[in-house]
Order: structure tokens, then sequence, then C-alpha cells
């Protein structure tokens, strides 16, 4: 049984499932969607719980030693399975398809994992575990979303904010949805419920952005002008050292050029990013930006940054942070064109 998120205290209310699967990247998602199914477990008087944590030590005659044995004082229990890697091994793919074989009597079973590929969810035990229980897949708050996420959040706490407000609290977390649940926390806390100013968001809101060097290459890499500008003058500020931050733009549109030249042969787009090992985050930018330039751009942008690096040294004139700029708005401009 598959249940989305936003449908999952719903299904709650009307029914407790015997075992359930939280799946994942987005952290603060699935912490609220496994604490939902903890708190609704406690209230049906699931009181004992049993925490297991899968690592390279964890020895899963444990949870088979926890699922034949009765509990402790004889209540219903909870078992809070998380496999952080995601991946059970040998030993661990038997024993779990084993334990959904035969889920024990009084418990209600936890599992939680990261996000779950197509590959992984063909595996025999995530069946047996989806066939056994409940699948809830939380994902990421699309950044282009993310200013009506912010803005149900506030409903949810009693206020409300204008679009304008919604967009500078979107940007200023930059995607990061655990800093975001703190900065309404603290909206919450400073101000009654009801219409909030800008002023008064932005009084209160610090910069929570988490700015490196690789958010400024997928924000060029996008042709997002305005985050690039953002991102490199904070880094700037920051001092961050000037040779990161080429060679991070210059590796990403090395794997550019790669794929291109790949494209350009007759080679699957698909085949194409995974020899490149682009983490899964990030494959949609680079198919898009793939699409959207050809090669002799790419390389022109290339020899640009390589152009920075010397002035970076000092071999050549010029301004790097400067030329970073117009390498950012630059490769914009190359997508513009297309």
């Amino acid at each position: 049984m598959r249940i989305a998120p936003e449908q999952l205290a719903r299904h709650l209310e009307k029914q407790l499932a015997p075992l359930y699967v939280v799946s994942g990247d987005e952290l603060l998602l699935a912490i609220e969607a496994a604490d939902l199914i903890r708190a609704k477990a406690r209230q049906g008087g699931y009181i004992e719980r049993e925490i297991f944590n899968v690592d390279s030590h964890f020895n899963w005659v444990e949870l088979e030693r926890c699922s034949n044995s009765l509990s402790l004082f004889g209540e219903r229990r909870i078992i809070d399975l998380r496999i952080p890697s995601g991946k059970p091994g040998n030993q661990g793919s038997a024993v779990l398809e084993k334990y959904c074989r035969a889920l024990p009597p009084d418990t209600v079973t936890l599992v939680t994992l990261p996000r779950v590929d197509q590959q992984g969810a063909a595996t025999r035990w995530f069946k047996a575990l989806d066939a056994a229980g409940a699948v809830i897949t939380v994902y990421p708050v699309e950044r282009g979303r993310l200013p009506a996420w912010i803005g149900e959040r506030l409903a949810m706490q009693g206020q409300n904010a204008d679009v304008d407000t919604l967009q500078f609290l979107a940007d200023k977390v930059e995607g990061n949805l655990l800093a975001a649940y703190q900065e309404l926390k603290k909206l919450a806390l400073l101000y009654p419920p009801g219409m909030l100013s800008f002023e008064q968001v932005k009084d209160a809101v610090l910069d929570v952005a988490r700015y490196d060097a690789f958010k400024l290459s997928d924000a060029m890499v996008a042709g997002d002008t305005a985050r690039y500008a953002r991102i490199l003058e904070v880094l700037q500020g920051e001092g961050m050292a000037l040779p990161l931050v080429v060679n991070t733009l210059a590796g990403q549109i090395r794997l550019l050029v790669a794929i291109r030249t790949g494209l350009d042969a007759g080679k699957p787009l698909r085949q194409l990013i995974s020899q490149a090992r682009v983490w899964q985050d990030r494959q949609k930018i680079m198919e898009n930006a793939a699409h959207r330039l050809n090669l002799e751009q790419l390389t022109s942008a290339l020899s640009h940054a390589a152009k920075i690096d010397r002035v970076g040294k000092g071999v050549a004139s010029g301004d790097p942070w400067d030329e970073l700029l117009q390498l950012g708005l630059r490769f914009a401009k190359i997508g513009q064109r297309q």
C-alpha cells in the first residue's frame, strides 16, 4: 500500500497498519511522517519501543530474536528499524523477507530509509516490506514551490504573509526545510496569529542560507543569474578560497563538455549522466543544460574559467570575482540564445 505524505494523517485516523516504511532524503518531512506514526501508535496503546540502528556492525539476529519474543511487559510495542544506508545487505535482506512473512503480533513496525531508487524498489526485501504494510515516500520540496510550502506552514500556525514576503523567506533558507521550520517556529513565538509584514519577517529571520561552491555551480548550470550573483557575493564576503570556487565551476563545465560530446556522438543521455557519476539530486539540471548548450559554447565557458584561474594567480590582469560574475552571466546568456 502506498500512502502520500499529505494523506498519512487521514489514513492513521482510520487505521493503524502493522508495518510502515518511511523513505526519502528530505529529513524534515521524513521525521514528521515517522513522528506521526509513532504518536498514533502510542495513542493506540503501543507503549514499549525497541530501536534498531543498522550499521556495518549490526547483528540482524537481534531483530529476529525481538520478533520471535513476547513484549517484556506483555504490552503492545513499536519496533523502530532505521537503515540509514538504505542497503540491508544479504543477511539483512533475508531477515527482512522472513520478518515480513510473519509479522510479530501486537507490534507496529516502523522502517525508515533514505530514498529508494528504481533498482532498490525492485529488490525482494523492499517488495516484501511493500507487500506487508504501507510505504510513505517523501520528496524534496522543489525550489519553485517553496514559497507556497512556507505559506502552508505559516497557515498551520495561524499566520500568513504576502507573496513577496514568502519569496523572501524562501530565498533566505535556500531550500533547507529544517532551517525553514526553525524560522517559522521563531515567527510563531515572536508574533501573534494574523498577517505578518515584510518588515517583521525581515527583522526576525537570520540568514540561514547555506551557501557553498556547489550551490554556486548549480545556479550557474541552471542559468539562474539572480541566485548565482547572490551566492557569489556571500562567498566572496565570507572569504571563500578562490581556487576552490574556480575548480568547482570548471569541474561542472568539464562534466557538461563530456556529456555534450557524448550526445553529439549519439550516445544516450542517461548513460552519459551515469558515466559522469552525477548525483541524483543534480541530474535534472545537468540534463537540461546538456540539451540547452552546444559544445562550442561549453568549451568557450571552460576557457573563461581557465582565464579566471590565471587572474586569481596573478598571471593575468583583472578582478577574479568580477570575472566569476561575468562567467555566470555569460553562462545564462548562452542558454537564452538557444
